[in-house]
């Protein structure tokens, strides 16, 4: 390794920085009131959530794979039912649909965009699908007009998973307002970030959004009255706390991540490599940015000896993970192609052009010498 200083994929130690007074002036006050659990800060946080997502409500809850499995519970999914998933996300996705007793059916992706085509949804529909979960893989909106449309054709439910893409939108419609509910996630590394896990789903669906309050609860919506099996999923007030102190600047940290993104797409340019593509009047937020490229495993390695990270998102498509292999194998030879060319290179709203300029540097240096 040289001596260059290194860029790590995220940097939340210069990320909350700025913020550390006030939030630890806010943990304090927390822990002089004592309310940890359902307090102010968790429903502030709601309904701040849902009103930039466009919809009515919004439920906290402990992670984003809880807000899918939430999600799915309150749409009555359970043994015996499908559920369409993209093949090229992360596992949380299917993990859901498992956890709830269905089956996920994977479907190929798109190679410019990550997003399952309609044409393969369509074609992935049986009498047993209940569900679409469309993902917003790497901050880019998946089609969601033209799924909505498919969906209404054939009677199904859309739940949007936006874990990567708080804040994005399809002309001018924010992720999470086309489908029935909308699952976030507040991981650390993620736009808005929490100091730990944290999630939430949001609806416009009065009736969807008091199932979800049960569930999320022990499936109780009264007291030490228990009248399903729910989950222990609530967000706690010290996260609500962080991500509200964070949400006020989560326009600003998106327009970081998509200056960033320019930068990266002046000086990687004539590269042998496939850039992100955005299509007209889609408002990407770079959660991660990710190139394509043959020579993918030599340019992280390059990479790695300069003291610049990288990461691989994902390396093994979801059909071909071990805890699906009793079921019927998908042919999705896109989702195959993307996780052995696929490289995410650091991304976050603090990144400066200096880096990306470094960064750009090593990686044509072992493409081109």
């Amino acid at each position: 390794m040289t001596q260059n200083t290194a860029i790590p994929m995220v940097d939340l130690r210069a990320h909350f920085a700025p913020l550390r007074d006030e939030i630890l002036t806010g943990i304090g006050k927390i822990l002089e009131e004592a309310s940890f659990i359902l307090g102010n800060h968790g429903r502030a946080l709601e309904a701040e959530v849902a009103g930039l997502s466009g919809v009515a409500y919004g439920v906290g809850c402990a992670s984003g794979t809880d807000a899918l499995m939430l999600a799915l519970r309150a749409l009555g999914i359970g043994p015996g039912d499908e559920v369409i998933v993209p093949a090229f996300t992360f596992i949380a996705t299917a993990e859901a649909v498992l956890y709830v007793g269905a089956t996920p059916i994977f479907v190929d992706v798109d190679d410019r965009f990550y997003a399952m085509t309609v044409a393969g949804i369509e074609a992935a529909i049986t009498p047993r699908t209940k569900a679409i979960i469309p993902v917003h893989l790497y901050g880019l909106p998946a089609d969601m007009p033209a799924i909505m449309a498919l969906a209404q054709k054939h009677g199904l439910q859309v739940i949007e998973d936006c874990a990567q893409a708080i804040g994005a939108e399809i002309n001018g419609q924010r992720v999470g307002s086309f489908g029935d509910l909308g699952c976030f996630s507040f991981f650390p590394s993620k736009n808005l970030g929490a100091a730990g896990d944290g999630g939430m789903v949001v609806t416009a669906d009065a009736e969807l959004e008091r199932k979800l309050r049960g569930l999320r609860n022990h499936g109780s919506w009264q007291t030490y009255h228990h009248d399903v099996l729910g989950y222990n999923s609530r967000l706690d007030e010290m996260q609500a706390l962080i991500l509200r102190a964070k949400f006020p600047y989560l326009a600003t940290y998106n327009a970081g991540r998509r200056q960033a993104a320019g930068w990266y797409a002046e000086h990687l340019a004539g590269l042998d490599l496939q850039l992100p593509a955005v299509p007209v009047g889609y408002h990407h937020v770079f959660h991660q940015f990710t190139i394509q490229s043959d020579a993918r495993d030599a340019v992280k390695a390059a990479l790695h000896a300069e003291g610049i990270a990288s990461a691989i998102y994902y390396p093994i498509p979801g059909h071909r993970q071990k805890m699906f292999a009793h079921q019927p194998q998908a042919h999705c030879p896109v989702a195959e192609r993307l996780a052995e060319r696929v490289l995410s290179l650091p991304m976050f709203p603090e990144l400066r052009e200096e880096q990306i300029a470094r960064i750009a540097t090593v990686i044509r240096r072992t493409l081109h010498g």
